[in-house]
């Protein structure tokens, strides 16, 4: 029924506080304005007040100031929530509908999920039914936080508690589904539930080929309590047995690499991430498309459609031409610009393959730290893509291979090479590093050989001798360039993935 907008009391209003009020107000919902950090020194409460009426709109004169960290004004935020916040609408005399709200996993009871109910009452002992898996489970336990669990042995409209009902696998009780206790006829569900799926996608090998039995049971121990993480097998030639992964998004992706690493001891190199793209083929079959490896040759591909994100950064007014520019350099679409006092909010459409690697960063500097930026994703846009390979030594090396725009094509493929070519060590002959567009190389450097001096042990005397020693040593680096190959160490590939190119 309401929800609180929290503000940083030093930061102001930022291009998240943006996104989640205007979530809010379009669910209906009461917002209240909270002032968090007032403790800071550099807090600076009218500031912020006048930035939520200015760019917000709510009014926020009487706008509670908190510290999170002292407890200071915490009585007053909770006096506000009672006052304000309508009180919560349902029928106990209906049929049990329940939204989950969260879901975690418990060793000993299996998933626990926070539920409110919106209709009827839940008891233990009856038996429910999850809308979207159709699955039918007994209650075991219910009860609230207070903030500890306290059992009851109902829950009614209007309530918040916990439930415990044997489900063992977290995506059993996806969060945003309906719980009924009608398990024969069809129901119509609470509004908003949507499945999870991820966005970003990465592969993950381990270093040491020994621990691969170690990060499949760490994978899968993460995933009980992560529901949107997703994982398969992978085998790649060059990183051996591995797992591509699914993420919400970038920082999802770091959290599950650093909590692996740092929970399991595991020493991990991840590829660089990409995202899906839909793929219509010539048959007319439409595929999703998540690795390089799985595009389909280009005579068989009618279109590729790209992800698009809607983009809203909040910069300082000195910064706009900047921020500008840089989205026009990522193929941004520039949507809307408004002007609060000293801020501008600039609303841009861009591909997110383009802003998942190093674009916040680059926002950021720009903006000496100052801007704030959110994503929100909005569909899939037909674009003119395709997929870059690398040769080393004329053999292809599927982790490199990368889908990216026809027009940055040349440029990114330059960089490849060059970035290879200072990681790769030097062998007994020249080894070539190709980048292909298709069957065109479209860029090319080469790891020059080592050279043995064949004529030191020449002291003068005929140069015929010398010219002899030197045109063996040409047809035995000539030889050994055909039968020999190259094998890359794996602090090359951790060493290049981890240069963030």
């Amino acid at each position: 029924e309401g929800a609180l907008l929290l503000v940083d009391g030093s930061q102001g209003v930022e291009a998240q506080t943006l996104a989640n009020c205007y979530t809010a107000v379009d669910q209906g919902l009461e917002v209240i304005p909270v002032i968090n950090k007032i403790d800071l020194d550099q807090a600076d409460p009218d500031r912020v007040k006048q930035e939520i009426e200015d760019m917000i709109g709510l009014d926020s004169t009487t706008a509670p100031l908190v510290s999170a960290k002292s407890g200071l004004g915490v009585e007053e935020l909770l006096e506000n929530l009672i006052e304000k916040v309508p009180p919560p609408v349902g029928n106990i005399a209906d049929e049990l509908k329940a939204l989950i709200i969260d879901s975690w996993f418990d060793p000993y009871l299996g998933v626990v999920s926070l539920i409110r109910i919106v209709n009827g009452e839940i008891k233990v002992g009856e038996k429910i039914k999850v809308f979207s898996t159709n699955q039918t489970y007994k209650v075991e336990d219910v009860g609230i936080f207070s903030p500890k669990k306290i059992k009851k042995e109902k829950l009614s409209a209007g309530e918040v508690g916990y439930l415990v009902s044997g489900i063992k696998d977290i995506k059993g009780a996806p969060v945003g589904d309906t719980l009924t206790s009608n398990l024969k006829d069809e129901i119509k569900p609470l509004p908003g539930f949507k499945t999870v799926t991820p966005n970003v996608f990465s592969s993950l090998f381990t270093i040491d080929s020994d621990d691969y039995e170690r990060f499949r049971d760490a994978l899968s121990k993460l995933a009980l309590n992560d529901s949107s993480l997703v994982y398969e097998p992978e085998v790649s030639d060059a990183l051996g047995f591995g797992f591509r992964c699914g993420f919400l998004g970038t920082l999802h992706m770091e959290v599950v690499r650093e909590r692996l690493e740092r929970e399991y001891d595991l020493d991990l190199i991840s590829t660089a991430p990409s995202v899906q793209y839909e793929v219509l083929k010539t048959d007319g079959e439409t595929i999703i498309c998540d690795n390089p490896s799985q595009l389909p040759e280009p005579n068989y591909i009618e279109e590729i459609r790209e992800p698009i994100v809607r983009t809203n950064i909040l910069t300082p007014n000195e910064y706009v031409g900047s921020v500008i520019t840089l989205c026009n350099n990522n193929r941004g679409v520039q949507k809307n610009m408004e002007y609060f006092g000293n801020q501008v909010s600039i609303v841009f459409e861009l591909p997110l393959g383009g802003v998942i690697i190093d674009f916040f960063d680059q926002i950021k500097s720009i903006t000496k730290g100052f801007a704030s930026v959110e994503h929100s994703l909005i569909g899939f846009v037909k674009s003119d893509l395709t997929k870059i390979d690398v040769l080393i030594n004329n053999n292809k090396v599927d982790a490199l291979s990368m889908i990216v725009h026809k027009s940055f094509s040349n440029r990114k493929a330059r960089e490849i090479a060059k970035n290879l070519q200072k990681l790769i060590p030097r062998q007994m002959f020249d080894v070539p590093i190709q980048v292909t567009l298709g069957s065109k190389i479209i860029s090319r450097e080469t790891v020059k050989a080592y050279r043995k001096n064949v004529t030191a042990k020449l002291y003068g005397g005929d140069v015929t001798r010398k010219k002899k020693l030197l045109e063996k040593q040409k047809e035995g680096k000539k030889k050994m360039k055909q039968l020999g190959s190259v094998s890359i160490p794996q602090e090359a590939f951790l060493n290049y993935f981890n240069s963030g190119d």
